[in-house]
This record gives C-alpha cells, structure tokens and sequence, in this order.
C-alpha cells in the first residue's frame, strides 16, 4: 500500500467516525429537546386541570354564598 492511499484511507475513516458521532450526539440532543416539551405539555395541563378546579371551587362557593346572604350592586341606579 502506497503512502497516499493510507492517508487516503486514514482521512476516509476518520471523516466516517466523526459523522457517526455528529449524527448520534444531534439525535440525543433531539430526543432530549422532544422530551423537554412532553414534560411542559404536562406541566401546562396540570395547571389548567388546577386552575379548572379552583374556578370550580369558586363558583361552587359563591352559589352557596348567594343561598344565604343577599347581593347587592353598590347602591348604584338600574337601568331601565
């Protein structure tokens, strides 16, 4: 084997083992940028189930509340 196709088949192999490794480290950062948004999707949809359920807590309360006590609007005028 001649000199120039060592290097040749030295740079080729190389250049084959650095792609190999740029795809497999861009494709676990993809996954881990993928995975990152599964666990903010949840995040959000455990604050809206939360923020449902106090909202529901509320307008539960305030029905209760108007059973006993009378409401009034401030002491403005009604409109016709």
């Amino acid at each position: 084997m001649s000199h120039a196709s060592r290097i040749t088949l030295a740079a080729t192999t190389l250049g084959a083992i650095g792609i190999v490794v740029f795809v497999h480290s861009a494709q676990r950062t993809e996954k881990a940028a993928m995975h990152a948004g599964v666990v903010r999707d949840y995040e959000q949809q455990r604050m809206k189930r939360e923020r449902q359920a106090d909202f529901e807590m509320q307008a539960a309360m305030e029905k209760e509340y108007r059973k006993i006590q009378t409401v009034s609007d401030g002491g403005a005028p009604r409109r016709p």
